[in-house]
This record gives C-alpha cells, structure tokens and sequence, in this order.
C-alpha cells in the first residue's frame, strides 16, 4: 500500500498495489487497521454500499456533527467519480480549502478523509458504484452540508452536472455556519 497525503490536512491518497499472475490480479479492498494504525489513521469503519445509475450526478457536501465526526475512506468499485473533499475545521491550517481526485474501478484508488471535512462527488460514467467506510454509523439528526457551489470554497467540478438532489441543493453557505460556530465560542 502506498500513502499519499493530499493537499488537506488528514486527508490521505491510498494506492493498493495489485499483486499479479498469468490469473489475474488482487488488490486488498479494505485499508487494515495495522496498516492506518501505524500512521494515526482511524481504520474503524461502518460500510455502505452506493450505487449512482447516471454518469454527470452529484452528491454533497456532507458531512456530520459531533458527536458524530466521522472518517471516511471511499472506493470507487465501478465506474469513476470526481472525489472531493472540503476542510472545515476552523483550527486547521487548510481551513476552507478543497481537493478532488478521481477514483474510479480502474485506478482501485481510496480516498482516507479525515474528521471535520464535508465529502461529496460527481459521477463521471453510469452505473458508478462506491465502497464507503465510515468511523461512525450515519447520525441522522447529525446530518449536515455545505452547497456544493458555494463561492466560499470555489469548488471546480468537471464538466456540466445534470442531477443534484433538492437537499443537496438546499444546503447553506458556509459563511453562515462558519459566523454561528464563532458566535457559540
């Protein structure tokens, strides 16, 4: 395995090397948690499965409130996304900054997102499916987002995106929520 750190702190690019034959190849689908534990990465993990029929789709920014911050590390097990991720923790020195990166079927790359960073991406084939873990179950009432063209964090999405959902849609700007947490300080 090969760690990459991204331009995010805590944010880290994960290759897994396929070990190959005259049969094939496998790669290790799960990060280990020997293997995140050596580099202070939180490997304990809630998995879902995501499945996005239309390529040009795009779901984010989510993320959840503490209590239940959560670590996600995502695979791309079919098809291709553009994976991005937004800092925003207000003590981080990438505070408001966003990375994307595709993961797709074909490059098995995985994406380590720390706590406190809102996730989100957009199909680049159809029938796109992920592998997500999680380091906590998913909270509904913790449940929280960020627009995903919100000119605070100038995100540049390739290409047109066709469907977002009216929740994805209806998210606030980051600008409010960053002046309530400094207010409630």
């Amino acid at each position: 395995m090969k760690f990459t750190p991204g331009t995010i702190a805590g944010v880290w690019l994960i290759d897994l090397e396929p070990r190959a034959d005259e049969r094939g190849y496998f790669r290790a689908h799960l990060v280990r948690a020997g293997v995140c534990g050596a580099r202070a990465l939180n490997a304990d993990r809630a998995g879902q499965h995501r499945r996005q029929p239309a390529a040009r789709t795009l779901r984010g920014m989510h993320y959840q409130e503490a209590p239940h911050t959560e670590v996600k590390l995502i695979r791309c097990t079919r098809g291709a996304v553009h994976d991005v991720v937004v800092d925003l923790r207000p003590d981080s020195p990438t505070h408001r900054r966003w990375m994307g990166v595709e993961l797709s079927a074909r490059n098995g790359r995985t994406l380590y997102a720390s706590e406190g960073c809102a996730h989100g991406y957009l199909t680049l084939e159809d029938d796109t499916e992920l592998l997500y873990f999680a380091s906590d179950v998913y909270a509904p009432a913790a449940a929280r987002g960020v627009r995903y063209d919100d000119p605070a964090f100038g995100i540049a999405w390739p290409g047109r995106i066709e469907l977002v959902s009216a929740q994805d849609r209806s998210w606030p700007d980051y600008a409010g929520i960053d002046a309530s947490r400094r207010n409630s300080q």
